[in-house]
């Protein structure tokens, strides 16, 4: 096909498609020279200061700092990337609500203060993003209960430890209501807290759990226990009974000034169970330890001498839990 034949069927063609588009009601696109490279680009999107701009009854984030010096700067509140966070949101209006009327009046009834707010409405504002994974079972859990909120022991604003804890530490924080279960943690044998090899929510979940005791693992305490001494679990073919019911019949998990963390020594700890047993069932005293064999069980690991198995035996003939 010679040149001029070509460019009258190409010009035929486009006037075709042209008539077609109209006939159909789609505006033909006419291209100039060079911007077929920018065809397959999406247009750009709106400028920092159009999205910027607040809806509605919201005022931004800079006329809240034009009077109020509190920043949550530096925590995880303010990681833009997370479209959870309030700096992605609102910002300040995120939680305290839209602050339009408040700004133009300066009434402070008009704007949402967790200090002057109810336990429960403060908690609202914190599970309307706080509640996945661990924060999922705050609602009716024990410390929701006792009219604790979330601001009882996190701060937004102010925190002195991680996770935006109102305490340096998290031992110190729970320490503030329960300064009886954290002082046995300063016995002889108690569990690394204060070392730092655990915490507190090592074991237990503050905001709720499916387990007693605001326990994370399990939904028994033998469970929790077990999720870490998994050679403690068992089954065994023949078991003893504290230990099926509750590790804590004979263990105190935070702290004892008794071996092994028990909560009282051996043999005593047996004999408040084995009363009636082939041993003897009173307090061993100078006389029995001078003129009986049983004396030996009150020295060294006492009955544990004997019977070695004391979490259970799967020997066939481990019924006394001697091997």
């Amino acid at each position: 096909m010679n040149r001029p034949r070509f460019y009258l069927l190409a010009a035929s063609l486009t006037f075709g498609l042209a008539v077609a588009c109209v006939g159909n009601g789609i505006e033909p696109v006419v291209m100039a020279a060079g911007a077929g490279a920018q065809a397959g680009r999406p247009s750009p999107p709106p400028s920092r200061a159009a999205a910027a701009q607040p809806p509605g009854e919201y005022v931004g984030e800079a006329t809240c700092a034009a009077c109020h010096d509190q920043s949550y700067k530096g925590t995880k509140h303010a990681l833009m990337l997370n479209e959870r966070t309030p700096a992605a949101t609102h910002g300040c209006e995120s939680c305290h609500g839209p602050g339009k009327a408040h700004a133009e009046s300066g009434d402070p009834a008009l704007i949402k203060n967790p200090k002057k707010m109810k336990p429960a409405e403060v908690s609202d504002i914190c599970t309307s993003c706080h509640n996945r994974a661990s924060h999922a079972l705050w609602d009716g859990s024990q410390h929701f209960q006792r009219n604790l909120t979330c601001t009882t022991c996190h701060s937004v604003h102010a925190p002195k430890g991680e996770p935006q804890l109102v305490a340096r530490t998290e031992m110190e924080l729970c320490a503030s209501c329960h300064r009886p279960v954290v002082n046995r943690v300063y016995r002889f044998h108690h569990m690394p807290v204060r070392e730092g090899g655990l915490t507190c929510s090592s074991c237990h979940n503050p905001h709720g759990s499916s387990n007693v005791r605001l326990l994370r693992a399990g939904t028994t305490i033998d469970e929790s226990c077990t999720s870490c001494h998994t050679d403690k679990r068992g089954p065994y073919l023949w078991e003893h009974a504290p230990v099926s019911e509750s590790c804590t019949t004979c263990h105190e998990p935070h702290g004892t000034n008794n071996d092994r963390m028990l909560v009282s020594k051996l043999p005593f700890l047996c004999q408040r169970c084995h009363v009636t047993s082939r041993h003897p069932p009173t307090v061993y005293e100078g006389y029995l330890l001078q003129n009986s064999a049983n004396g030996n069980k009150i020295y060294a690991r006492a009955c544990a001498n004997c019977h070695t198995q004391v979490h259970g035996s799967n020997a066939p003939s481990g019924k006394a839990l001697l091997r």
